[in-house]
């Protein structure tokens, strides 16, 4: 018995002694997998490129604007009753926010997010050895995309980021940022690029870096790096709730726009159509083999793209040679197109391929107060509007562009008590239909004076069903 244990140890060694060699082959291919990089020296030599951006804006109270109501003036009505309630209380304060930013050249320009330093009256930025606060201009903002442009002059030695290549990224490759999560300066934190190109909403310029590299309030504006030391995105964005889902800006897009943020101001192409994704039922419908390309649903009078030949029911196929795959893409496209360029737009008409020129405008900014003016003593309605933009019908899932999108309701006002909310499109005014600005300016202008205001609105809240709403004013 005892032999024959000493038989079965003897060829169990052996066979262990066999495998050694694939055993090790296979250690090292696991450590080749899992044997991530010591980022220790990496960190010490980006952390001086990130700074933290402290930025103090005026808040209102949000009952200042139903105690203006009964007046402004400082003996008015409406002053007295607000210090019968509150006292000596201030109608107005001051709010701190804290985010972050990078130096992208010895000049001290700082690229931030634009939520970070928006509407600030001042703006100081921390440089990493926490030495001295700096006071920063703004040079530059861009809201569609959130990015913002900072100067600070330093006379220190500043250290300057190293712009990548974010096209380069793969999934799955590991990134590190580093900012100011919570106010915790210099915070560093790992993770991989989780997918490309995402949408999540924030606007018709949407093209996010998603990764796991934990982002939280703090960090926005801050760099992420690839494991070369580059900048390859921006951090922006974090999903509330979700654990592991962060976005960022691809600093392609930053590169792209810097030279307009540095001039002070951004401009997008635009050629005025409602696009929408093909189906492949609608494809058989207009002769195509594949849903490939983009749907133009209407033209807009007077617009680049009506003046250039395009008609509704084109399907654009090519954008100057490049092939278009859905709106998205499409409208990005336009958008980054230099305004004034002549573009070549081929489309797909009468069962023919067909190329057009359309000179590309710039995006207009049509948008009012809708409200009365400030010497109407009876108070305002309390909501701001705007024209209804190729862009928000596609965003909102809109029928058509017919009426105005109503982008702001103020606090305590006659629009919020009656439950409006933005995203809801109003089509009537007193039963008068509303196309676009220039009918909503002529109908509310005539009934400022009335104490009541009847509209026809298209609620979002009820997936844009019809509904009557009628706003009175207060006092």
């Amino acid at each position: 018995m005892r032999n024959i244990s000493k038989l079965v140890l003897a060829v169990s060694l052996a066979a262990s002694l066999a495998i050694l060699p694939s055993l090790s082959l296979s250690q090292e291919a696991a450590q080749g997998v899992s044997g991530f990089p010591s980022l220790t020296e990496l960190v010490k030599e980006l952390k001086p490129t990130v700074v933290n951006i402290s930025a103090t804006k005026v808040v209102r109270s949000p009952l200042d604007d139903f105690f203006r109501g009964f007046g402004d003036a400082p003996d008015s009505f409406g002053n007295e009753l607000f210090r019968r309630f509150f006292g000596d209380q201030p109608r107005e304060f001051r709010q701190k926010s804290l985010g972050s930013g990078f130096i992208i050249d010895k000049e001290g320009y700082i690229l931030t997010n634009n939520h970070v330093i928006e509407k600030a009256e001042e703006i100081k930025v921390k440089l990493s050895d926490q030495q001295k606060e700096y006071d920063a201009q703004v040079i530059g903002t861009d809201p569609r995309t959130d990015l913002a442009l900072i100067k600070i002059k330093a006379a220190a030695y500043l250290s300057v980021v190293h712009m990548g290549d974010s096209e380069m990224l793969e999934v799955g490759e590991w990134v590190v940022a580093i900012g100011n999560p919570f106010g915790l300066e210099q915070t560093v934190t790992t993770g991989i690029i989780s997918a490309k190109g995402r949408v999540i909403g924030a606007g018709p310029y949407d093209d996010f870096l998603q990764t796991d590299a934990s982002i939280n309030p703090g960090n926005s504006g801050g760099p992420l790096f690839n494991l070369k030391g580059e900048v390859v995105g921006i951090n922006t964005a974090i999903v509330a709730g979700g654990q592991g889902i962060g976005f960022a800006i691809p600093v392609n897009m930053a590169k792209r726009l810097l030279p307009q943020l540095k001039k002070g101001r951004v401009t997008y192409g635009y050629i005025g159509v409602l696009p929408q994704d093909l189906t492949p039922e609608l494809a058989d419908s207009f002769g195509l083999k594949e849903p490939t390309g983009v749907l133009i649903g209407d033209v807009l009078s007077g617009e680049p793209a009506e003046k250039g030949g395009m008609q509704k029911g084109d399907i654009v196929l090519e954008f100057n040679g490049e092939k278009v795959e859905n709106a998205h893409q499409f409208r990005k496209m336009v958008g980054d197109t230099p305004v004034g360029t002549k573009a070549k737009i081929t489309v797909w008409r009468d069962k023919q391929r067909k190329t057009l020129s359309v000179t590309i405008a710039e995006v207009p900014e049509q948008q009012v107060a809708g409200a009365p003016s400030k010497h109407e003593e009876t108070g305002s309605w309390g909501f701001t509007v705007q024209d209804i933009t190729p862009a928000i019908v596609d965003q909102l899932g809109l029928p058509d562009d017919t009426g105005v999108v109503i982008t702001q309701v103020e606090p305590s006002s006659p629009a919020q008590e009656e439950g409006l909310q933005r995203g809801d499109v109003i089509i009537e005014v007193e039963h008068n239909q509303i196309k676009d600005m220039a009918d909503f300016r002529k109908y509310i202008e005539q009934h400022q004076k009335k104490k009541t205001l009847l509209l026809t609105v298209r609620v979002k809240a009820n997936n844009y069903r019809t509904l009557f709403v009628v706003l009175k004013k207060q006092g």
